[in-house]
């Protein structure tokens, strides 16, 4: 008898009387695996006796352990664990050492392993791979993709639980936009929609009535009811803030003292924004204050990951913050050196953790302050001896000093990643350091990056399984057990073939060493022995082809969206589309007015994203070695739509996959033929040789047919796919999320590019010094 069958004989749930609400939520939909006669009841779990067709399900931490006795199994030392079993009346038994793993633990049984014998699984005793896995960066629910159109929140938050999350970051803004206000033409608000700080919940004594009531009021709703979801599934809520973050111009008017350091870009604000002095009393009253109320509001609330020194926050007196070292007038005098400076500063990041834990703890004592070190690059040394209990760090490696890596790109050597599906595995020197973490009680996370974000955003569902399983079988070899995917997961309802997280799902719950085994069972679950091996050959195209692509900086990461390049005409001369005609896609491009990116798009206010040199590189290795395996990555999902009408699942899953390879292949058209307009942009201005300006123009030339060629390939999957290939808004268009308008933003595009094709290749270098309305007349 298989573990399907078997679990139709079952009619009676038994579940602790004082327990944990998952075991609850547990018994409720475990049902739908069960008898049509099954039924809940609640037992003293150390007490009850064997019982034919029936479950016990229970969270077996403390005393409960014991429980394992009756198998002759020992809980593992140091590890979570689940545990499934027949008692002498073939009863079943399921138990986990903690709340997050029992809902996680069913569904793996009646789900993954449905068809395999009872007697052959039970007793099983499984170590949890990785424990704790926390969501970073959420974008789905409380990032700024939270928008996306028809997101069932409950299902997002059951599938953290399916898949052996431990933790989920819960807090979002309720509305499209953040509060912040700005200055016309000024983009930099739109930064305060994401990793939203504690005061965008709760206020103090000290800053009510700042934010409207229902402002606040309208983020904690959104805040509690997803914590009360993670809760429900048996995982821990937690919170990921900028902080300290800057406060309104009106909060100084008031309390002038109280003013801290200047974190704004000044390149992307067009006015100062400023946070607190950390150091003065009346702040720490602040923000212990803030988070006393949030904890009182929010009791389950388990961890603060903290970003900084970016997107409007930041540390008095760090290095990393963009205008330079600057603060309030309490933490150092002026006219100190680098050092007396550096150690200030890092006293200061470290006293405000242990503050805010303490803060927290004294409701939840388990809570715990997670940070990002690559803004302390210049303070680190007299950070990392702070980092002691519950103060813990997340990142891609405890290796590199800020941004710098010395990872290696899976296919070019001569290129360096940190983070992304391309940064696939840890080197041994990794695991000395994270032990140092441990010693002192601190930990760390590393990053993985199973989903859209960092990856091909805003495509959904590709699949690349076998980079997925490299950095987890990194992570298992150097014994590292806390891992952070960033970006979240997958939306279900959204992408029913998640291959990725499948493989994450089997990963943590089976012993298994061979990827290639691994992922060959991932197949046979989704179609069977007969079209396993088409899907898998499939599979590793598009694993071959992600793995074949060159970085292009932001472009490769977030910037198709940020910097609107699915919709923004590539044409030699940007310049000579006039504004007005150019509005429908930078009106919510991540771009202020006198951005260079606007009409280069090599460079990105005084950054130099891509050069000529690399973008020629970059094109030529896409060309080489991209094509081929979409096309045939094409050609095995289009033969997977042969399989008989009663293999439906697989049909639906062919059908699924064709469609987001064709989207896959658009994106990587679009990003070459951005490194194509770079290369030959760029060349044409620097060259003096009329053969070569021809050159140049004819690779122009052909660009602009293929980027146009592209365009109507996305028309026509947006028209006639079945699936949600793309992330979009169900609110409205925002600078991070394309609306529902996109389909008529691609034939703008289209129409501009058609228009605009013969003009000379020409980038104005003054472009960021133009003025609106120059009294001098400069244009």
């Amino acid at each position: 008898m298989n573990i399907q069958k078997f679990l139709r004989r079952i009619k009676k749930v038994r579940i602790p009387e004082m327990g944990y609400p998952v075991e609850q939520t547990l018994a409720k939909e475990c049902q739908t695996f069960m008898s049509p006669e099954s039924a809940v009841f609640y037992a003293d779990i150390l007490e009850a006796a064997p019982e034919e067709n029936s479950l016990t399900a229970a969270v077996a931490d403390g005393e409960k352990e014991r429980l394992l006795v009756h198998w002759r199994l020992k809980a593992p030392d140091n590890k979570d664990w689940i545990f499934f079993g027949l008692d002498e009346k073939e009863g079943a038994w399921l138990l986990s050492s903690r709340p997050c793993f029992l809902y996680a633990a069913f569904f793996y049984l009646a789900e993954v392993l449905a068809h395999e014998p009872v007697d052959k699984i039970s007793p099983w005793l499984r170590k949890v791979s990785l424990s704790p896995v926390k969501s970073t960066f959420d974008l789905f629910l409380t990032q700024y993709a939270r928008k996306i159109r028809r997101f069932d929140r409950e299902a997002y938050v059951k599938e953290y639980a399916r898949l052996g999350f431990t933790h989920v970051e819960v807090n979002g803004l309720a509305g499209p936009e953040p509060y912040e206000m700005g200055i016309k033409g000024e983009f930099y608000r739109f930064f305060y929609t994401y990793c939203p700080a504690l005061d965008q919940f709760v206020s103090s004594r000290l800053n009510r009535g700042l934010y409207p009531a229902s402002y606040l009021r309208a983020n904690l709703k959104v805040l509690k009811r997803n914590a009360g979801l993670a809760v429900r599934y048996g995982l821990k809520p937690g919170l990921l803030c900028f902080e300290p973050r800057s406060v309104p111009d009106s909060f100084f008017k008031k309390y002038p003292t109280l003013r801290g350091a200047r974190v704004d870009h000044p390149f992307r604000s067009f006015k100062p924004r400023y946070n607190l002095a950390l150091k003065h009393p009346l702040v720490r009253e602040h923000y212990g204050e803030l988070m006393h109320r949030l904890m009182k509001e929010v009791p389950d609330l388990e961890f603060l990951t903290i970003w900084t020194n970016d997107s409007g926050a930041g540390f008095e007196h760090t290095r990393s913050l963009y205008v330079g070292r600057n603060g309030g007038a309490y933490l150092i005098r002026e006219w100190k050196d680098e050092e007396d400076i550096s150690r200030a500063a890092a006293g200061n990041v470290v006293d405000f953790f242990e503050f805010l834990r303490d803060s927290a703890r004294k409701i939840n004592p388990d809570f715990r302050i997670i940070t990002r070190l690559e803004p302390f690059y210049g303070e680190r040394k007299h950070l990392w001896p702070g980092l002691q209990d519950g103060i813990d760090v997340e990142g891609n490696s405890l290796l590199t000093k800020g941004w710098e890596s010395v990872y290696h790109h899976p296919s070019y050597k001569d290129i360096k990643v940190l983070g992304s599906a391309l940064h696939n595995k840890l080197l041994p020197k990794e695991k000395r350091p994270a032990r140092n973490l441990e010693k002192k009680g601190s930990r760390a996370y590393f990053y993985q990056f199973i989903s859209a974000h960092g990856n091909h955003e805003p495509l959904l569902g590709i699949p690349f399984p076998w980079l997925v399983l490299e950095k987890l079988s990194s992570l298992r070899r150097l014994g590292l057990d806390a891992a952070a995917p960033v970006g979240g997961i997958q939306p279900p309802d959204r992408v029913p073939f998640a291959v990725n997280q499948m493989v994450f799902r089997r990963f943590q719950f089976e012993p298994l060493k061979d990827a290639e085994k691994v992922i060959q069972k991932t197949a046979v679950y989704y179609v069977g022995e007969k079209w396993a091996e088409t899907l898998l050959r499939g599979w590793k195209c598009l694993d071959e082809a992600v793995r074949f692509f060159p970085p292009m900086s932001i472009y490769t990461h977030y910037g198709v969206v940020w910097q609107r390049l699915f919709v923004r005409p590539l044409v030699p001369d940007i310049d000579r589309i006039p504004e007005k005609k150019r509005r429908y896609y930078e009106r919510h491009m991540c771009a202020p007015i006198h951005n260079p990116n606007r009409i280069d798009l090599a460079r990105d206010v005084l950054f130099d994203l891509v050069d000529k040199d690399y973008a020629r590189i970059a094109y030529e290795r896409i060309d080489e070695n991209i094509w081929n395996l979409i096309d045939e990555a094409e050609a095995l999902f289009q033969e997977g739509l042969n399989v008989k009408s009663e293999e439906k699942q697989a049909g639906r899953l062919f059908l699924d996959h064709l469609f987001r390879t064709r989207a896959l292949r658009c994106l990587f058209r679009t990003l070459r033929n951005t490194a194509v307009w770079i290369y030959a942009v760029h060349s044409y201005m620097d060259s003096m040789s009329s053969q070569e300006r021809q050159e140049k123009l004819q690779c122009l030339r052909e660009m602009i047919d293929s980027e146009i060629a592209n365009t109507r390939d996305l028309l026509k999957i947006w028209g006639e796919s079945p699936v949600e290939w793309m992330i979009v808004s169900g609110k409205g268009e925002t600078p991070f999320i394309y609306g529902e308008n996109f389909p008529r933003f691609l034939r703008k595009k289209i129409l501009l590019m058609e228009k605009y094709k013969e003009n000379e290749p020409f980038i104005d270098p003054l472009y960021m010094y133009r003025v609106p309305r120059n009294p001098h007349g400069q244009k």
